[in-house]
């Protein structure tokens, strides 16, 4: 008896600890109410700039020479030395030709000619002293691609110090030197300077490769001098002196609306010799005479100012142009009158960019190859200046927006420093009635200081000047970024999206990195690649997500119930969102970004609009947030679309450390 007593005292313990639970899990679930987002459709009424989403570059990570412009000489014009700049004796003593060589020392010898090139622009020549059969190497940059059925355009100026007419055969062969892919003889040069042109086409059965460099082998012995030596593949658009295909076609794929060009620090130089002189990189690229970029560096100037405006126009986006303010990253600058010849560049600048082809430089344009003037809205003038202190900048700001403005009113002034900081050096430096259309903001931050910041823009004075946020990146990984910094990109991009009335333009930087060891002067990129192939960083794809489904109108969310993320003593939200809606179309985007670990399933409520039944989802998540893509693994993590079950009121899941785009 006092057995079973027992054993129905048990059991009845067992039941309230069952109901115990079950109270306790429902005590729980109502103090964890579901998330919930309600999109106010019927309030939308502020407006998304239209050049929300945009671009910008400038000569860092070998972006340029060895990245987008597609020439494949490494040095062409014999102007960078292997071992850099060095002295010795209180002369200079070069190391030689940076990316060149010669196959057989013994009988074959290099030397640089200082005063006797093709042009003042290029008075450098490389005298290749030679043995029939000796042969003169160039590496390219880490690498020359060579792909089935390839094309290539290639040039060079030549002369040599025989009576009879030379010749030399110019060829692309693997590193091993096994395979010749292809190859021409280039004749009659002579003892004056003359240009040759080539081409090599290489057969459709071979393996693609980067294994490969371009050789000159001398078909008689004796001195040749050469100068300029150029290698193109085809081209963006086919364009000549252009762009490579497969960065402007992922540049295409972001949407970009704006391309803010030429820097960045590209723009300033470490000095003002060194800055970028737009006048000496427009006309004949044998012409240009190139320079330092701020990143140890020389740039060809191939990339010039035509170029960065045809790179624009090609991949549908408008020019946002920097002009060269007097002040560079070594700490010069200038002020007062010394500044009118600068000015002036800038008003030259402009009137090549948009002039009509009956002014002096729209005219210098058509000649060019571009008689129809470019679109353009924006100016900044300088860059970064609030590194500057020595209180200059006001007065170099207002001398530069008082010019432009007045022969081109309708353009919008960026300044590149704060109205706070402007205001506190106009009154240091005396400087009265300046007046900001537009200010410049720069970010780097890791992904919680971008969590941090998600809500850095509601309280924005909608008086003051706008935004232009011209660089910013969530910086965790190498050479591009991971997931994680994605996920703070995201929440960083649904704050100025939702703040567009306020933010008129924003782009990540920096945007390219050449990923071959010593390529590399800033981590956390965009964009990677190597001589042969290109893959997008999850914030990439990230980028591409946002600026691809955004509407023209700022849709107001009122969200309740968001769970939260533990970052030291603080708890920061774990989802992070922003919506818009096409006036014209109909279609409502809504982006929700989940910082966590764990999946999130949330209610979405739809006021103000009757919305159809079927969505599309695009999902970019990875299971871990240091997860990343990579030149072997270049798909490791990218968007997934399907479609989803939408209404007035539904479930939307979000998975773990994920972005989700969600098109009605």
């Amino acid at each position: 008896m006092q057995e079973i007593k027992s054993k129905n005292l048990l059991e009845i313990m067992k039941a309230l600890k069952t109901t115990i639970t079950l109270v306790a899990l429902l005590m729980i679930s109502s103090v964890m109410a579901q998330p919930k987002l309600t999109l106010k459709v019927d309030k939308a009424e502020k407006e998304v700039s239209p050049t929300l989403y945009g671009l910008m570059t400038e000569e860092i990570n070998y972006s340029y020479e060895g990245g987008l412009y597609a020439q494949l000489i490494g040095n062409s014009s014999f102007k960078e030395d292997r071992n850099g700049a060095r002295q010795a004796w209180g002369r200079w003593k070069p190391g030689g030709p940076k990316y060149w060589n010669v196959t057989d020392t013994i009988n074959s010898h290099i030397s640089l000619a200082m005063n006797d090139g093709i042009n003042r622009a290029n008075p450098v020549s490389l005298c290749f002293e030679a043995k029939v059969g000796s042969t003169l190497t160039n590496d390219g940059f880490w690498g020359i691609p060579v792909k089935p059925n390839e094309h290539f355009e290639g040039a060079f100026f030549a002369k040599g110090n025989s009576d009879a007419p030379m010749s030399v055969i110019v060829s692309l062969v693997s590193t091993d030197g096994k395979t010749v892919y292809a190859k021409q003889e280039v004749k009659n040069i002579d003892k004056s300077w003359s240009k040759h042109s080539f081409i090599l086409d290489i057969p459709g059965e071979i393996k693609a490769t980067k294994d490969v460099k371009f050789h000159i082998t001398a078909c008689q012995s004796g001195k040749y001098w050469l100068s300029r030596v150029t290698l193109f593949p085809e081209t963006f658009k086919g364009r000549k002196n252009g762009l490579r295909k497969d960065l402007m076609q992922m540049m295409c794929e972001m949407h970009p609306k704006f391309l803010r060009f030429p820097g960045g620090n590209y723009l300033e130089g470490n000095d003002f010799r060194n800055r970028f002189d737009w006048k000496r990189t427009i006309g004949d690229p044998d012409e240009r005479v190139g320079h330092m970029s701020p990143w140890g560096y020389r740039s060809s100037d191939g990339m010039g100012l035509l170029e960065f405006l045809l790179w624009a126009e090609d991949v549908g986006a408008e020019p946002l142009l920097g002009v060269f303010a007097g002040y560079t990253l070594n700490g010069d600058y200038i002020t007062a009158d010394y500044l009118d010849g600068f000015v002036n560049d800038a008003l030259d600048e402009i009137e090549y960019i948009i002039g009509g082809v009956d002014t002096k430089w729209g005219a210098q344009r058509a000649k060019d190859g571009h008689p129809e003037p470019f679109s353009l809205r924006y100016v900044e003038i300088g860059n970064e200046d609030f590194f500057d202190r020595s209180n200059s900048y006001p007065g170099r700001y207002k001398k530069f927006y008082e010019a432009i403005k007045a022969k081109y009113p309708n353009l919008q002034i960026v300044s590149t420093i704060d109205a706070k900081m402007m205001a506190d050096q106009a009154e240091k430096s005396g400087v009265k009635d300046i007046k900001l259309d537009v200010i410049d903001e720069h970010y780097y931050r890791n992904t919680e200081s971008m969590y941090r910041a998600a809500n850095q823009y509601d309280s924005y004075d909608r008086k003051g000047p706008k935004i232009f946020c011209g660089e910013w990146a969530s910086r965790e990984g190498k050479p591009t970024t991971n997931m994680n910094a994605a996920l703070g990109d995201a929440a960083w991009m649904a704050c100025m999206e939702r703040n567009s009335d306020i933010v008129v333009a924003h782009c990540y930087a920096p945007l390219f990195v050449n990923v071959n060891p010593g390529a590399m002067q800033w981590e956390s990129d965009l964009i990677g690649y190597d001589a042969i192939s290109a893959y997008g960083s999850p914030s990439y794809y990230a980028q591409c997500m946002f600026a691809g489904n955004v509407g023209d109108k700022i849709v107001p969310v009122e969200a309740s119930d968001i769970p939260t993320l533990t970052f030291g003593k603080d708890k920061l939200p774990q989802i992070y969102y922003s919506a818009t809606k096409d006036s014209k179309n109909g279609k409502i985007y809504l982006k929700v970004v989940n910082g966590g670990s764990t999946k999130s399933d949330i209610i979405v409520n739809v006021d103000g609009a009757k919305v159809k039944s079927k969505g599309i989802k695009s999902v970019l998540s990875s299971e871990k947030p240091e997860d990343t893509n990579s030149i072997d693994n270049p798909k490791k993590i990218v968007p997934i679309v399907s479609k989803q079950k939408v209404g007035n009121k539904f479930n939307l899941t979000l998975a773990p450390y994920s972005i989700t785009v969600l098109v009605m």
